[in-house]
C-alpha cells in the first residue's frame, strides 16, 4: 500500500495564531488612581448622601427617569428595564428624594354616609390636616348632642310647654267624648269601654242594664223588648255609632296635630343648636360638598330625634354590639397632615387589596356579616396620590386581578374602591358602591427587559399608560473616567457600610473584576450589588488579617472564596472527567474526535468544562445527522450551526460534484439538552477529521460559530471555556503544548484569572485565536488546509484536498451501489414479466 504524502504545517504556523500573555488580562493602569487609600478621594456631600453610585454609566436611564418624573401629562408612567444589581430601585429612590422636599398641595379624603343611598358613602375631600380635624369635630358634636339634648328634653321649660300641648289637645278631644256620653245617655244608650286605649262600643240601656246589639233578638223572643222597639233601638244605634265614629276620628286628628306639636317642640328645642354647631363646623370647612353633608346630617338628627333623648348608660355603651351613631361618623381615607411633599410609596406586596384599598366586613352578634362605610379602607395607589407609587412588574402581574385593575385606574384616572371578595362573586357579601376617588400619581414599574416585551407585544392598552422606558445598562465604556467614578463607588460603600479603606492595588483589583464581569475589556459592569458584596467580603477579610487598608490580595482572596462557595457542581463534574467517567483526552490524537467546550450556568455561578464531539462519516445520501435532533436533546439554535455546518460543506466542496454522505455528530456522554452555536466550528472540525484520515490533536479544546463561509464567528463565555479546560488540563498534567482555538473577534472579551496568564507566560499553556475553519483544522491536524487551485483542485496532500478527494469516492461508491441495484432490480423485473404467446 503506498503511503500518501501531506504537508505539514511548521511550528511557526501556530505561533502566528497565538495570543500573546498582555493580550490575555486587562491591567487597570496605577497612574488613573491618584491616591494612597481611598480616605484620600473627595466625594461631595451631594453624592454621599445620594449614593450616587447607583447611576453611575446609567445616563440614559436618568434621563429618561427624569423626564417622566416631571413632566405632568396623563400616560406618563416609567416603566424601569435592566437586569438585577444594576441599581434600579436604588436610582429611583434616590431621584425620587428630590421631591419630597418640594412643595405639594395634597389633601385629605374622607368617606362619610350617603343619607340619601346608604350603599353609595359620599366622598369628602379636604386640605391635608383637615380630615382628621372634621373627623373629630364631628366625633365632639356628636358626643355634644348626646349629653346635652336630654338635658333640653329633661328641662322644666320644655316639660311645661309638651304638657300644655298635650293637655289642650287632650282636653279638646274630652270634651267632645264627655258631651256624647250626655247625648247617648238621653237616648237610652251608654258608652262601653271592652279595652284599654280602644274606641268604647254603645250599648243600649234594658231594664236599667247595657246590653249588646246581637242581643236585641233574643230579647223580642223572651217578650223582653217589642218589636217595633228593637228596630227604634237598631235605628238609633246606626246612627250614633257613626257620630261616636267621626268624633274618635277627630280625636286621632287631635292626637296626629299633637304628635306633630310636640315634634315641631323637639325641633325647636334641637334645631338651634344643630344650626350652631354644624354652622360653626361649616365655616371652617367651606367646600360646597362639605356643607351640604352638613345638612343632610342635619335634617336626619331632626328625623331620628329620639335616637339622643335619652340619657347613654357608660355600662351599655361598653356592651353595645354597634355604634348607635354609626352613620354620623367620618371615615378618613387618607389623612396628609404629618406628609411633606409629595408622597412617594413603596408597595412591596402589591396584592388587590394593598394596592387598591378595599371594604372589610365584620361579623356582627347575629353571626351575619356587616360592614358600612366605616370600614372602607385606603391602599397604596390613594395614599401616593398627588405623589409617585413604585412597583415590581413581577409582583404587580402575578397577582389576581391586579393587572387589569391597575390599567384602568391609571386610564381612567379614577379608583373605584370595591371589596376584595368581588373577585371572587361566590363569596362577596357587600353591596357598598363607593364614590369613585379622582386620581393624579405616578406609577414607576420595575421589572427585566422580557416582562416589558410581552406588555409590549400582547397588550394594547400597555403603552397607552406606560410611555417612557428607562433602560438600565449592565455595562459601561471603560475610560478614564469611569475608572474614577468606580474609585468614588468604593469610596462611598466603603463609607455607607463602614468598610476598612482600600488602597491603590485593592481598588486596582475591583476595576479589573468589574472589567471581568462585564464580558469585554473596553466595558466595566454596573453590576453594583456584586461589587458591593466583593468590597463587604474582601474588607472582612482585611479584617481578619489586621490590615490597615484592603490590599489586592484581599480583594482576591474575596473573589476566591466566593467562587469556592458556589462552585460543588464544577467540582463534581472535574472528579468525573479525573476519575475517567466522562472521557476527556488533553494528551495524543484521535480522528473525528474533538475536545468541544460548553458553558454551565447554576443560576449563581457559570463555568466551562470540556465536552467531547465526534463525527462519522459514510456512504449514504442522508446528509449530516444531527443525533441531539434525533434524541430531542438539541435546542433551534443549536439545530441552525447544523444546517449552517452542512452549508459550508456544500459551499467548499460541491461545488463542481455532488455532496452525497451520510454523517452522524453527536455530544458524546451528553444527557441534557445542548443549544447554541458556539460548537458548529468542533462539529466541522469532526467531520474534516473523519474524511481526511487525519488525527485531531487531544490537547486543544475548540470553539466558536460557524457560518457558511467558512468564518469563525464570536460567542458568549470565551474566558469560563478558555478556564475550564486550563483546569482539566492542569488536572490531569500540564505538558506544554496544550490550549485552546478562541474566535479572533473574542480578543476583546478575553480577561483570564492570573493563574491562566501565568502559565501562558511559562509556555505550560496557549491560547490561539482563529478567523477561518482552515486556521483551524491547520493547527489541529498539524497540516496545511490548501487553497483551492486554478484548476478549481486543493493540494491533494491539504486537509482539503483529501477531503474532497474523500467525498468523491463516496460520491462514487454510492452511485456504484445505486447503478448495481437498478441493475438487479432490472433483472428481477424482466424474470417477473409473463412471456408472449404464440399465434
Amino acid at each position: 500500500m503506498k503511503r500518501r504524502k501531506i504537508s505539514k504545517t511548521s511550528g511557526r504556523t501556530s505561533l502566528r495564531y497565538r495570543l500573546a500573555p498582555s493580550k490575555l488580562r486587562w491591567t487597570c493602569p496605577l497612574r488613573c488612581l491618584k491616591f494612597k487609600t481611598t480616605d484620600d478621594i473627595k466625594v461631595s456631600e451631594l453624592t454621599r448622601a445620594g449614593s450616587r453610585c447607583d447611576t453611575v454609566g446609567q445616563r440614559r436611564a436618568v434621563d429618561a427617569l427624569a423626564l417622566g418624573l416631571e413632566i405632568e401629562t396623563t400616560g406618563y408612567n416609567i416603566f424601569v428595564t435592566g437586569p438585577v444589581g444594576t441599581g434600579r430601585t436604588a436610582t429611583v429612590k434616590q431621584m425620587l428624594e428630590r421631591f419630597k422636599d418640594q412643595q405639594q398641595e395634597l389633601g385629605d379624603k374622607c368617606y362619610v354616609n350617603n343619607f340619601k343611598d346608604p350603599d353609595q358613602p359620599r366622598l369628602l375631600r379636604f386640605p391635608a390636616g383637615q380630615g382628621h380635624r372634621f373627623r373629630q369635630e364631628m366625633g365632639e358634636f356628636i358626643e355634644y348632642l348626646v349629653e346635652n339634648i336630654p338635658v333640653q328634653f329633661e328641662s322644666d321649660s320644655y316639660q311645661h310647654s309638651r304638657t300644655e300641648i298635650v293637655d289642650s289637645f287632650k282636653e279638646q278631644g274630652s270634651a267632645r267624648v264627655r258631651e256624647f256620653e250626655k247625648k247617648v245617655a238621653k237616648e237610652g244608650f251608654a258608652l262601653v269601654q271592652t279595652a284599654p286605649f280602644m274606641k268604647p262600643d254603645l250599648a243600649p240601656i234594658i231594664e236599667k242594664q247595657p246590653v249588646k246589639i246581637e242581643a236585641l233578638p233574643g230579647l223580642v223572643e223572651q217578650g223582653k223588648l217589642a218589636e217595633e222597639r228593637s228596630e227604634e233601638i237598631k235605628v238609633k244605634f246606626r246612627e250614633l255609632s257613626d257620630e261616636l265614629t267621626a268624633i274618635f276620628k277627630g280625636i286621632r286628628d287631635f292626637e296626629r296635630k299633637a304628635r306633630e306639636a310636640l315634634l315641631e317642640l323637639d325641633h325647636n328645642i334641637v334645631r338651634p343648636v344643630l344650626d350652631e354647631r354644624l354652622g360653626d363646623i361649616g365655616e371652617r370647612h367651606g367646600d360646597g360638598k362639605v356643607r351640604e353633608y352638613l345638612g343632610e346630617v342635619r335634617d336626619s338628627i331632626l328625623s331620628n330625634i329620639d335616637l339622643f333623648r335619652q340619657r347613654p348608660q357608660e355600662k351599655q355603651q361598653e356592651q353595645a354590639a354597634a355604634d348607635p351613631f354609626l352613620e354620623y361618623r367620618v371615615n378618613v381615607l387618607v389623612d396628609n397632615s404629618h406628609t411633606k411633599g409629595a408622597p412617594v410609596v413603596f408597595e412591596t406586596n402589591p396584592n388587590y387589596k394593598n394596592l387598591f384599598g378595599g371594604i372589610e366586613r365584620v361579623w356582627d352578634r347575629s353571626g351575619q356579616w356587616r360592614t358600612d362605610f366605616t370600614k372602607i379602607k385606603a391602599g397604596s395607589v390613594l395614599r401616593a396620590d398627588s405623589g409617585f407609587l413604585v412597583l415590581n412588574a413581577l409582583d404587580v402581574l402575578i397577582e389576581p386581578g391586579v393587572w387589569p385593575a391597575l390599567k384602568r385606574t391609571l386610564r381612567n384616572r379614577r379608583l373605584e374602591i370595591t371589596a376584595h371578595e368581588s373577585l371572587f362573586p361566590m363569596f362577596s357579601a357587600s353591596a357598598l358602591k363607593p364614590e369613585r376617588v379622582a386620581i393624579d400619581l405616578k406609577v414607576v414599574m420595575i421589572g427585566d427587559p422580557y416582562i416589558y416585551s410581552l406588555l409590549a407585544a400582547y397588550d394594547e392598552d400597555f403603552k397607552k399608560v406606560f410611555k417612557v422606558r428607562a433602560d438600565f445598562d449592565w455595562v459601561m465604556d471603560l475610560n478614564d473616567d469611569s475608572i474614577e467614578q468606580y474609585c468614588r463607588v468604593v469610596k462611598v460603600l466603603c463609607e455607607k457600610e463602614k468598610l476598612i479603606s482600600f488602597d491603590r492595588t485593592g481598588v486596582q483589583r475591583v476595576v479589573e473584576y468589574g472589567v471581568r464581569l462585564a464580558g469585554r475589556r473596553q466595558k466595566l459592569s454596573t453590576r453594583f450589588n456584586v461589587i458591593s458584596d466583593i468590597l463587604k467580603e474582601a474588607s472582612y477579610w482585611a479584617g481578619k488579617a489586621n490590615a490597615k487598608a484592603v490590599a489586592s490580595g484581599h480583594v482576591e482572596q474575596a473573589i476566591e472564596k466566593r467562587r469556592d462557595r458556589v462552585r460543588l457542581y464544577e467540582e463534581k463534574l472535574q472528579e468525573m472527567i479525573d476519575q475517567g467517567t466522562i472521557f476527556i483526552d488533553v494528551t495524543g490524537k484521535a480522528k473525528g474526535q474533538v475536545n468541544g467546550l460548553a458553558v454551565y450556568d447554576t443560576g449563581e455561578y457559570s463555568f466551562g468544562k470540556p465536552t467531547r464531539i465526534t463525527a462519522k462519516t459514510g456512504v449514504g445520501s442522508a446528509g449530516i445527522i444531527n443525533i441531539e435532533r434525533e434524541a430531542q436533546l438539541s435546542g433551534p439554535t443549536h439545530d441552525k450551526g447544523i444546517y449552517i455546518l452542512a452549508g459550508y460543506l456544500r459551499n467548499k466542496y460541491a461545488q463542481d460534484q455532488p455532496l452525497i454522505l451520510s454523517a452522524s455528530v453527536t455530544f458524546e456522554q451528553s444527557y441534557a439538552g445542548v443549544d447554541g452555536d458556539s460548537a458548529s466550528s468542533t462539529e466541522v472540525y469532526a467531520l474534516l477529521s473523519d474524511l481526511s484520515g487525519l488525527g485531531i490533536r487531544q490537547d486543544l479544546a475548540v470553539t466558536g460559530s460557524v457560518n457558511q463561509n467558512g468564518q469563525i464567528q464570536p460567542i458568549g463565555g470565551v474566558n469560563q471555556k478558555i478556564e475550564g479546560f486550563f483546569y482539566t488540563c492542569k488536572a490531569k498534567g500540564l505538558t506544554g503544548t496544550q490550549g485552546v482555538l478562541i474566535p479572533r473577534a473574542n480578543v476583546d472579551d478575553v480577561m483570564l484569572r492570573s493563574e491562566v496568564v501565568e502559565a501562558v507566560a511559562k509556555n505550560r499553556f496557549h491560547v490561539y485565536t482563529v478567523e477561518t475553519i482552515d486556521q483551524g483544522i491547520e493547527i489541529l491536524t498539524g497540516v496545511k488546509a490548501g487553497k483551492l487551485g486554478k484548476k478549481g483542485n486543493y493540494p491533494s496532500d491539504s486537509v482539503n484536498g483529501q477531503v474532497k478527494k474523500r467525498l468523491s469516492e463516496l460520491a462514487g461508491i454510492y452511485k456504484s451501489f445505486q447503478a448495481e441495484k437498478e441493475g438487479e432490480e432490472k433483472e428481477k423485473a424482466k424474470k417477473k414479466r409473463p412471456g408472449l404467446k404464440k399465434d
